[in-house]
């Protein structure tokens, strides 16, 4: 890999999805772009239930136009026209996991992290029961180790970002928002930090409160939550509407 440069950002924010549930809801991850493609395909096993010995992948761009195949192990992601926002496609028998529901993948970002290890421990008694060796327990403490680590870079990223502070959003698939910082913290019921904004327009989902509890308070629509990687903080001052420009 000698001479090979990654230029751009270091992370891609990517959209999964896999070929035995095209219906079901993408699955939004974050991968570094000087991994291999073989370690991708690895870190999609526990996403997908694939395996990164058979596992094809497409990029599609926002658009869904087909832009590409993965399909070389050895070179890096970030040699890829892979963008944020674009969708990867794995197809795969996914075998490895058809005793469990089709949307655990998906459901698995939502979870606590109490709920979370819950979770991979059931996990990982199905693989071990099915005598399936890649999924040792050598495999999954390296699995703990990779989330961990995401988790105290997440932190380090929410440590810059002060409430009160004005900032823009950039969420994948959707335009800049620009907005103030009302919280910075947990979430019940999710994993991870999480940063509470209040937009400069109605453009957000909800009130400052999720599922019941109040983390701040502004008017309806006005509130969102979003990770720490999509907020930027700055001088951004709010953006003057010329009403005589509209009707």
């Amino acid at each position: 890999m000698e001479g090979i440069q990654i230029i751009t950002q270091d992370f891609v924010n990517v959209h999964i999805t896999k070929s035995d549930n095209e219906d079901a809801a993408p699955v939004e991850r974050r991968f570094k772009k000087d991994i291999t493609v073989l370690e991708f395909k690895t870190k999609l096993e526990l996403v997908t239930g694939g395996s990164a010995a058979t596992m094809k992948l497409k990029v599609y761009d926002k658009k869904n136009n087909f832009v590409c195949d993965i399909d070389n192990d050895a070179a890096l992601l970030g040699s890829y026209p892979i963008d944020d926002g674009m969708r990867i496609h794995v197809i795969d028998k996914f075998t490895l996991v058809q005793d469990f529901d089709s949307s655990d993948a998906a459901e698995r970002f939502r979870l606590s992290e109490e709920e979370y290890q819950k979770k991979g421990d059931t996990l990982r008694s199905f693989l071990q029961k099915n005598k399936l060796g890649k999924y040792n327990e050598e495999e999954m403490n390296k699995m703990k180790e990779q989330q961990q680590k995401e988790l105290e870079e997440e932190a380090k990223i929410a440590e810059a970002v002060l409430v009160g502070a004005r900032c823009e959003v950039r969420v994948p698939s959707q335009g800049a928002r620009r907005a103030t910082v009302r919280y910075n913290g947990p979430l019940e019921g999710a994993r991870g930090l999480w940063i509470g904004v209040q937009y400069d327009e109605p453009r957000g989902k909800n009130d400052g409160s999720v599922n019941g509890k109040r983390y701040f308070t502004c008017p309806p629509k006005y509130g969102g939550f979003v990770k720490p990687m999509y907020v930027t903080v700055g001088d951004f001052p709010e953006e003057e509407v010329d009403l005589e420009d509209e009707i």
